[in-house]
């Protein structure tokens, strides 16, 4: 899949063919803008390419018009992904970077663990950081060494905890045991379910962990009770 920015040739090949043979291509961006760029052949009107920037995200349609010998109509539609922006959640804080999620695991992550560690950082802010006191910057992240490891390891667990039931989003709506985060608790499903019900809508059991070492006790209050100053 091409990201956004990617220069690419579009290319059609043409069968059968001969000097009469002529291609158009019209290009449709996601916005609806229309272009037409320069085509070519290098071998007498069987392979046409022409030059194409993908400068939007979404779905693009390649339309190919050939006349002459091998007249006919060919449609493409091409998916474009926003360019990758490491570190920069859509809308919200990053606690974990990709090297952090790699070293937490003990192995290479996922090719799409940016997009996990931000949806993983956004679901720790709801659900268990904004029950939370620590010291954070300017930006609102963490201020105190410790507790941005702690957090970001939690953020990890989060990530780990989705690849080990094989779901992020709640589409595969399977169960799973009693978790509970200072005043934040969290039951067991015991059939299949889906939405925020699934396991994969829940608090990983490790990311408490990460979140109630001894070392966080004077500098991490969890929920109303769980940890004093």
């Amino acid at each position: 899949m091409p990201d956004v920015g990617d220069v690419v040739t579009a290319q059609l090949v043409v069968a059968p063919h001969d000097s009469s043979t002529s291609a158009t291509l019209v290009v449709t961006a996601p916005d609806g803008t229309v272009s037409t760029p320069v085509t070519s052949t290098a071998d007498g009107g069987q392979t046409w390419t022409a030059p194409l920037v993908y400068t939007l995200a979404g779905v693009w349609r390649l339309s190919w018009t050939v006349s002459g010998t091998g007249a006919s109509v060919e449609h493409e539609l091409v998916s474009v992904a926003p360019t990758p922006q490491a570190g920069a959640g859509a809308g919200g804080r990053v606690y974990a970077t990709t090297t952090d999620l790699a070293n937490y695991l003990g192995a290479a992550p996922p090719l799409d663990a940016q997009q996990l560690l931000d949806a993983a950082s956004r679901m720790l802010d709801t659900r268990v950081l904004a029950y939370c006191r620590y010291d954070v910057t300017d930006l609102g992240m963490p201020s105190d060494p410790d507790v941005a490891t702690a957090i970001g390891r939690a953020v990890c667990a989060q990530v780990a905890w989705w690849g080990e039931i094989g779901d992020s989003t709640g589409a595969a709506g399977v169960g799973y045991g009693s978790v509970s985060i200072g005043s934040v608790n969290l039951g067991r499903s015991v059939t299949s379910v889906s939405g925020d019900d699934s396991a994969a809508r829940q608090l990983a059991p490790q990311v408490a962990d990460e979140l109630r070492a001894p070392h966080l006790h004077d500098k991490l209050f969890l929920g109303a009770v769980a940890v004093p100053w």
